[in-house]
């Protein structure tokens, strides 16, 4: 289980809001990929608090709630379907994680990011590889941003419902797969993760 064992040693250094940051929807073929930043007071009692892909979506949507409640602060960062077809997918998710950075009401003193990149931020901080599962803070970012795009997929299901992204999440699933060879892409389709269809084409 994630603790705060790395915002125990950065707070001994002097570094007072140590900042946890993750992403979620990196993998799928539409919508926006979010990042999510949370700057927790140290030790805060959150029961069940977890790598958000270890929990059942009844638990998570529990969890937003009480970390948005107990959090000193958080933001949400996204990186739109244009930027992740202009760019590329990880120059977006690090585009989300610098707005939910600089969304943050209160400064941070320390970042810590989830991964093995670590790149272009104007504040100290590093990465911590499965960083969801050791440091409380980005497990609460990983939650944060897994709900956030969620619930965006639930609206983008409402939007275009012939491509099921309600259940699939916008993943590349069979389903999806096939509701895009039927209707074609819509605009919350990454252009970047479907080319598929036009190699189909050929």
């Amino acid at each position: 289980m994630p603790d705060f064992s790395i915002e125990k040693i950065k707070n001994s250094q002097g570094y007072i809001n140590v900042c946890g940051i993750d992403e979620a929807g990196r993998g799928p073929l539409c919508g926006p990929v979010v990042a999510a930043a949370c700057i927790l007071p140290i030790g805060v009692d959150i029961p069940r608090l977890n790598d958000s892909k270890k929990l059942s979506p009844k638990v998570r949507m529990a969890l937003f709630d009480e970390i948005r409640e107990k959090a000193i602060a958080y933001s949400i960062g996204y990186g739109t379907v244009d930027e992740i077809d202009k760019y590329n997918i990880l120059e977006a998710t690090l585009l989300a994680m610098r707005r939910a950075i600089d969304g943050l009401p209160i400064p941070p003193d320390y970042l810590l990011v989830d991964g093995n990149i670590f790149r272009d931020f104007s504040i100290p901080g590093e990465s911590v590889i499965k960083g969801d599962a050791i440091s409380s803070s980005i497990a609460a970012a990983s939650i944060l941003a897994k709900v956030t795009r969620d619930l965006l997929c639930d609206e983008l299901d409402a939007l275009y419902p012939e491509y099921g992204i309600k259940q699939h999440k916008g993943y590349g699933t069979k389903a999806h797969m096939d509701a895009l060879r039927e209707y074609g892409p819509s605009p919350c389709h990454r252009k970047q993760f479907i080319r598929f269809l036009d190699k189909e084409r050929i």
